[in-house]
């Protein structure tokens, strides 16, 4: 059996207090061969739950790695030159000097499907696009210079957070359906985040991004330079991410610890851009529920020992709880919570 870290809950002011120093650990995370979980073997297969279990339930994140070409499953991880060409699009369309192009993405209606922004003070640094990438992609018809490979991404992305879910569904008891089904994933919300954040020498303070969860089933991200993403764990302590070269950073969101009621938790994140030499850039995806899904904890994960801990509510209404619009994908977990 797992041993089970207790969970961390931290406070308001403990949150304010770790992020003075922004000081954090360099301790191992867990890496998952994604391929194992595709196996044929058996006892391979059941090795990679296990871990894939304990990393759920232990800490919240993991590390995927994509070398199932060896075992002949190539169309069912995410090909080098499709993680290469999204990071190096995405850091040519900041062009700095192509910034009024972009400047039109600026936020106008709550309904808009592209949202850019630029952040440059004390609480954030950085700029970014958002686009809706799922059920309908938004980029193909209005991003020009980065339609056909967000495409391919969203594409293979999918794919290997569809395997996840299904492997997780195993790990809990269920039939591997189960959490597709819960979030009505065919249909699910998925908003994509490119990031650039500045080098520190261009910032204006130590924060690229604050303490935040983020909503949805799982969280994926990769990135060009490592450096600056750091999460909170279940003991309270910050821990630094570095990705291993072509892995995937997966992160649990505050929907699957809706649903699992706290079994599986959504961890505190931030970003620091204090040591950074170089810009960096990070594409982030938030994979979530249908829009129109009622989200409630499980009755599977409810008893007399365990109560019910979460407002029920559909992903529409959680993502606009605290005055945002959809594609802002703003977290609303401390509204939602009942203890």
């Amino acid at each position: 059996m797992a041993k089970i870290i207790p969970s961390y809950a931290p406070s308001h002011e403990a949150l304010e207090n770790l992020s003075v120093t922004y000081l954090a650990s360099d301790e191992e995370i867990p890496t998952i061969d994604y391929s194992l979980l595709l196996s044929d073997g058996t006892n391979q297969r059941s090795i990679a739950l296990e871990l894939l279990g304990q990393a759920c339930e232990e800490y919240g994140f993991f590390y995927v790695y994509m070398v199932s070409s060896i075992y002949g499953l190539v169309n069912h991880t995410m090909p080098d030159d499709v993680l290469n060409n999204v990071l190096k699009q995405v850091s040519n369309y900041f062009d700095p000097t192509t910034i009024e192009e972009r400047m039109i993405y600026s936020k106008k209606v709550p309904s808009d499907k592209i949202l850019w922004g630029l952040s440059a003070d004390d609480g954030e640094n950085r700029e970014y696009l958002k686009v809706i990438a799922h059920p309908k992609d938004q980029a193909s018809s209005n991003l020009t210079s980065l339609s056909k490979i967000i495409e391919d991404y969203n594409k293979e992305m999918r794919k290997i957070v569809v395997g996840l879910a299904r492997s997780m569904s195993e790990n809990l008891g269920f039939d591997e359906n189960y959490i597709e089904e819960a979030f009505n994933m065919k249909s699910g919300f998925d908003v994509m985040a490119m990031n650039l954040y500045p080098p520190n020498s261009k910032s204006k303070g130590d924060i690229g991004l604050p303490n935040h969860t983020d909503p949805g089933f799982v969280v994926t991200l990769v990135q060009d330079v490592n450096g600056g993403l750091q999460i909170l764990s279940h003991k309270g302590t910050w821990i630094n991410v570095y990705i291993p070269h072509h892995a995937i950073l997966i992160q649990l969101g505050d929907h699957l610890e809706i649903l699992t009621n706290g079994k599986y938790k959504s961890h505190v994140h931030r970003v620091i851009v204090n040591k950074n030499k170089v810009q960096r850039i990070s594409v982030v995806t938030l994979h979530g529920p249908s829009l129109d899904k009622f989200i409630v904890p499980g009755t599977e994960f409810v008893d007399d020992e365990n109560p019910h801990n979460y407002i029920g509510m559909t992903y529409k209404e959680s993502l606009k709880a605290n005055g945002g619009n959809e594609i802002g994908v703003q977290s609303s977990l401390e509204q939602i919570k009942l203890v």
